[in-house]
């Protein structure tokens, strides 16, 4: 399997259930404020806790794309 290249990264995060709930909301509106179109490559969802918090991490692994991609 190839590796798709990417230039980019962008990482969200959340530790909060408030913050957890709306980590989708932040994504998209991301996504639709970017000025150029990119082309999503990967993505990695982590979670990591302790005794007293839960944090979800995305990370998207992108490029510049065209807009016919």
């Amino acid at each position: 399997m190839a590796c798709e290249r990417f230039d980019s990264v962008k990482v969200f995060s959340a530790t909060t259930g408030g913050e957890r709930e709306r980590l989708g909301e932040r994504i998209t509106a991301w996504l639709a404020a970017q000025q150029r179109p990119i082309v999503l490559v990967d993505r990695a969802v982590v979670q990591s806790s302790d005794h007293r918090f839960h944090c979800v991490t995305i990370v998207l692994f992108y490029r510049e794309g065209t807009a016919d991609e």
